[in-house]
């Protein structure tokens, strides 16, 4: 399955680890991601979403509704 936010998009970052002799080696840096079912009061019911740390403080700050309307104006869902 993707390692990808349902809300905000977020992705999987690469970058290097650098030792102190300069040696690079990839490396990725991973979304916070968390698992959450998430109730939808407009529908009645829950929904399960994988969504960042980041997306769950945007549903608790703008509720869960406008959170979701906005991801689907901008594409993201």
């Amino acid at each position: 399955m993707a390692q990808r936010c349902e809300i905000t998009g977020k992705k999987p970052l690469t970058g290097y680890l650098v030792s102190h002799s300069m040696r690079h080696t990839k490396h990725r840096q991973m979304p916070n991601l968390q698992t959450k079912r998430i109730w939808v009061p407009e529908e009645g019911r829950f929904i399960k979403m994988k969504v960042s740390a980041r997306a769950l403080k945007a549903m608790t700050r703008n509720g869960v509704s406008a959170t979701i309307a906005k991801a689907k104006r901008k594409g993201m869902m």
